[in-house]
This record gives C-alpha cells, structure tokens and sequence, in this order.
C-alpha cells in the first residue's frame, strides 16, 4: 500500500459481511469512467466489498448530497466535488472529515490538500487539481523566462509585425491572481487552515501593485493591446503568432493539436515582489456521506484512489493533473503535468467558504477597471470594491 496515506487494511477484521459502497461520479470522458470501474473492480476484488457507480451532472452532486444524506439516500462516496463547495457541505453536515482516517498527507501537494480542508479539517482527499500557468511557444522564447528582466525582454522582442511577445486577458481576475499573490495580497487571510472572511486582502497594499504592473503590460510595455480575451488568447498562441499566453490544462488539447513546440512555466516574480507569482488553484476531491453507514469502508476505496498508482493510471485516462507527488515524479517527462504542476504548487487554493461569492463580482470590475486607461486611481477603485464585498459578506 502507498506510504502516502494508511487508512485501515483493505481486509476489515470482524466484518461480518461484505458491504456494499454506491458511488457518484461525474465523469463523462469514456477512458475516465473507465479508469473508474477499474479502481472499484481492483478494490472489490481485494476487500470483497462491492461498489456500485452512479452517474450524476458535476452540477448537481453537491446540492443532492446536502438533500439526500440526513435522509439516508445519499452515496457512500463521491468522486469527486470541486472545493469551492465544501464550505457550505462541511457546514450543512453532509460530508464526514477524513482526519481520523488518514495517518498521513505527505505524498499530496500541500496546496491540493489545503484545498480541501475547512476551519482546520480535512473533508475530502484531492483527486486533481488545475491552475494557470506561462505557457511559451520555444521556436519564439527557447528557454523559459526565470526573472522579470527576462521575461520582459522575451515579450518585447517578440512583439511587432503581427506578432504578440505575451497575451493574457488582464481583465480576468482569476486568471491574474498570480500577480496579487506575488505582492502579499490574498482574498481571505488563512489563519492556519481556517479562512477569516473578515480580513479581506485583494483590496491592500499589494493589490495596488498589482494592478499597476498589469497596467504597465498594456500601457507601458505595449504588450498587451486592449479587448484580448482568454480565446483570443489562445488562438494568437495557436497561430504561432504569440510567444507567451497565460491558460490552463483546459487549452492544451488545441495547443498540442496545432503542433506548438510548447513550454510551460510560471511567471517570474515582478519587480518588488515579496513574494512569488502564484495562480488560484482549483481542486477536486473524494468526499464521504457524514450519514453512510459504511464510513471506514468507503474511506478505503477512498484512499485507494488517490495513491501514486492509481493517480498514474488517472492521468493517463484524461489528463488529469496529479495531485500525489509520487505519481508526478514518474510523470516527470510529461511536460503538462510538470509545468501545472510547479504552478500548482506555487499557487493558492481558490477559497472554499461560501463567502467567495461575494468577492468574484467586485474584484472583478475592480481589476477591468484598472486597466482601462493609463494609471487609473487604483486605491478608489479597491476601496469601492472593498464596500461592496463588505455589503455583500454582511
């Protein structure tokens, strides 16, 4: 069995019986749903338990699962739930915490397992996870840009004629949360595992940086011309017209298929960072019914999926960007997973309380604004987005 985590051995001394586990899932790639069968075919035969895999929309599992558990209709398990929603699932009691079953988290990604925990404890063991990342064209920018100096002149150099040194929609708070990382900024303050929704961070002195340096890209630098949008984006990238974009695993398909000679890393820290660039992180994870009766049980086919194997497998199926660092060090001449993998694990989780929908709105007019025009007035812009978040949190 894998060091990374020990939940209990597959044979469950006294068990009186074999039990039977049900399973959501949401998977709709066919070598995905699969892999899956797979997994529970493999356990099934190890522990002699069955499992019984339902199908359901993504959209709809967390919302069913808050109806149906405290009914006792509810699944054993579910693979997997994005963690933007365990906040309101730890808080309605429909999902048990994982701590008592996990010996040890060592073999995660520190940043896929932050994800998934909620006021200190963990709800759920990360499956996946995806960010964004730098992702440069090598016949344009042969060796990956390590400092901002660098990057600077791998842009400027390819820009003109037609041709785009760097795009990236700046307009998109997401997708340019690095840069406020990059200068302590934060959405909510992280006090050892639990989020304080009443320290709000995207609107402090380090946002203001990062605005002005996302304003200087376009403005300053001429490098990124007003309107770009992600697609836009990408379909510079997939011409060969642009040298550097910013996206996620989701566009690799079309970049592979157009036959970029592609790198991808992270953006060097810009001047005066205190810290590094580092993107919002979206995970995805195995949650146990708080109301199943086979808890201990469901918890070992839960572990079964995320050890460096089974993660291996996983990737190979769809994609997926391991979230188990022993999966990713086999996979370390699989250029995607270790460059979102790095970026993975420099980013931050994308907030899992229920708060964050009042900051997405906001922020996100706050940071079109703030590249609309030459030096804009950053601090009115942050301090009007501040009330409303407030307005909204109350």
């Amino acid at each position: 069995m894998n060091k990374m985590l020990v939940v209990l051995s597959l044979a469950l001394a006294g068990q009186a019986s074999a039990a039977t586990l049900t399973v959501w899932n949401h998977f709709t790639d066919a070598a995905e749903v699969a892999w899956l069968r797979a997994q529970a075919d493999a356990y099934a035969k190890a522990s002699g338990n069955k499992v019984t895999i339902v199908s359901l929309p993504l959209d709809q599992m967390a919302d069913k699962l808050i109806n149906s558990a405290p009914k006792g209709q509810g699944p054993d398990l579910v693979v997997t739930l994005p963690q933007d929603r365990l906040g309101q699932l730890a808080a309605s009691g429909a999902v048990e915490p994982m701590d008592r079953y996990v010996v040890s988290k060592a073999d995660l990604d520190r940043a896929a397992v932050q994800a998934m925990t909620y006021r200190g404890k963990l709800f759920g063991l990360p499956m996946f996870a995806e960010s964004v990342a730098l992702i440069y064209n090598k016949n344009l920018v042969p060796t990956a840009p390590t400092t901002w100096n660098e990057f600077l002149s791998a842009a400027q150099k390819n820009t003109g004629n037609g041709r785009f040194g760097f795009l990236v929609d700046l307009s998109n708070a997401y997708t340019n949360y690095g840069f406020f990382n990059a200068y302590g900024s934060y959405i909510f303050k992280n006090n050892g595992g639990t989020l304080n929704v009443g320290d709000v961070g995207i609107t402090n002195a380090g946002a203001l940086k990062a605005l002005s340096v996302m304003n200087d890209l376009r403005y300053k630098y001429k490098l990124v011309p007003e309107g770009v949008s992600n697609d836009a984006a990408k379909s510079a990238f997939v011409d060969g017209r642009a040298a550097m974009i910013v996206t996620g695993p989701w566009d690799m398909g079309d970049i592979k298929k157009a036959g970029i000679n592609y790198g991808i890393t992270t953006i060097p820290a810009p001047p005066g960072a205190t810290s590094k660039w580092g993107p919002l992180v979206g995970v995805q994870g195995v949650v146990l019914n708080a109301y199943g009766k086979n808890k201990s049980v469901a918890a070992q086919f839960a572990q079964a999926l995320v050890t460096s194997s089974a993660q291996l497998s996983f990737n190979r199926a769809g994609g997926r960007i391991p979230v188990n660092l022993a999966a990713r060090t086999q996979l370390k001449n699989d250029p995607i997973v270790t460059g979102f993998g790095k970026a993975i694990s420099a980013g931050t989780p994308m907030p899992n309380v229920p708060e964050m929908g009042a900051i997405w709105g906001p922020w996100g007019s706050a940071v079109a604004q703030s590249v609309q025009k030459p030096g804009p007035n950053y601090a009115s812009i942050l301090a009007a987005a501040l009330k409303e978040i407030k307005g909204n949190i109350r």
